[in-house]
């Protein structure tokens, strides 16, 4: 059996119109209690592939799906944090805007980082969730309670995820993982209501 939440025209139905977001009883209970998030960039909040000027600047591709989705996040006391082993002007202009203060940039050895903030917050894996696409985010993602993963993620990555998203990186997959943390938080359908005043 499965939790289903149907919405038409902003509004909770019994019935099967508007938009259906379906998540198993056992992804909801791990996702339950969890009160930081932490996300990789490239192949997560990105594409994965890595644009270049003419300069030798990165330039990188953003959702807008996955943007609303960590402000969401924020409004619903759930911290996003990000770990992520390249640094550039675009990704610290993008955070800024979506408000998003524990960032660790430069960071191939992730668990530390993610121990770091979990410290700052006052929190332990047991209400951590973590997203990743790639072999260096393995480690956070094994303490976490909760790991997820996007479509286009490496298999061994895949494997270890409780949860992987229908979305490609960049394209709605970290929005994929906050609408079940919503969810699951009880929060989803206060935030929906809010927007539709």
């Amino acid at each position: 059996m499965t939790h289903q939440l149907i919405i038409s025209n902003g509004e909770p139905t019994g019935q099967k119109a508007g938009s259906l977001l379906t998540f198993a009883p056992e992804l909801l209970l791990k996702a339950q209690g969890i009160r930081v998030v932490f996300f990789d960039v490239d192949g997560v909040l990105t594409d994965g592939g890595l644009y270049f000027t003419e300069a030798g600047e990165t330039i990188k591709r953003f959702h807008t799906l996955d943007g609303h989705g960590l402000k969401l996040l924020q409004r619903a006391g759930i911290t996003p944090a990000i770990i992520t082993g390249r640094d550039s002007k675009p990704l610290r202009v993008r955070l800024a805007a979506l408000g998003v203060e524990h960032v660790h940039y430069g960071t191939e050895n992730k668990r530390p980082a993610a121990q770091q903030t979990l410290d700052a917050l006052g929190l332990d894996w047991p209400q951590a969730a973590a997203m990743g696409d790639d072999w260096p985010d393995l480690a956070v993602m094994h303490r976490c309670a909760l790991a997820c993963a996007p479509h286009n993620a490496h298999h061994e990555v895949k494997s270890a995820a409780h949860y992987v998203t229908n979305a490609r990186g960049g394209d709605g997959a970290v929005r994929q993982l906050c609408d079940l943390l919503l969810i699951a938080s009880g929060k989803y359908a206060g935030l929906l209501e809010e927007s539709t005043l």
